[in-house]
């Protein structure tokens, strides 16, 4: 999968003249948490996040009048606020090189930019609701989490093996124990259509662990 095909297409954006106040009340009414920022001609000039925007506020403990505060929030505008060195990803940006970037660079969200103009942005939950997918995790069945050797060949004598006990894999995940530092691999599947015991008993020959099994609906 990439970019193009789990970002949000033509994402809701503020101008950076519209004060904190707006762009707050904004995000409040539409229920997301960050906004591109982009100029009258539609390129982007900086994202701001809602963290952005609440830390730009006077605390409440502030010895502000009601009115100051007012009128201090009507002057205070995004651009004060906002990132403008802004990381950006393409359309055909692999998925998981943005959800590389977004946790190297610990941030929530992504524009997605050709030539300049924002087309769409991608953002953690659709790295969750993917993740929550690729794991099966809206499926009921049987989630069974191995120990593997990383020899080659292994996952698919596993998922044969799930296959002629009867077994429809609707889930799949897995990663490498240690780093580089270790040969044995977590697998983690989501099982239909074949019974837990049944499921365990056949697959116990073929890992070199059962870490985990439950079912799930």
């Amino acid at each position: 999968m990439l970019v193009r095909d789990r970002m949000t297409k033509n994402p809701i954006t503020i101008i950076p003249d519209i004060s904190v106040t707006e762009g707050l009340r904004l995000m409040g009414e539409k229920k997301i948490r960050r906004l591109p920022v982009v100029d009258r001609s539609g390129q982007l000039v900086g994202i701001v996040s809602d963290r952005d925007l609440l830390q730009a506020s006077p605390s409440p403990a502030t010895s502000l009048a009601i009115w100051e505060i007012h009128d201090l929030l009507a002057k205070l505008t995004v651009e004060k606020c906002m990132a403008k060195d802004v990381i950006t990803v393409s359309e055909d940006t692999p998925l998981e090189e943005a959800a590389r970037i977004m946790v190297d660079s610990r941030i929530g969200g992504l524009p997605v930019v050709t030539d300049g103009k924002l087309v769409g942005i991608i953002t953690e939950s659709d790295l969750f609701n993917i993740l929550l997918e690729l794991l099966g995790g809206r499926r009921k069945g049987v989630r069974i989490t191995v120990a593997t050797t990383g020899a080659k060949g292994t996952l698919a004598d596993v998922a044969k093996t799930i296959y002629e006990a009867g077994g429809d894999i609707v889930g799949l995940g897995f990663s490498e124990v240690d780093g580089n530092t270790s040969d044995t691999w977590v697998n983690t599947f989501k099982v239909q259509g074949v019974p837990k015991e049944k499921l365990v008993e056949a697959i116990r020959p073929h890992v070199r662990e059962i870490r985990d099994v439950r079912e799930t609906s």
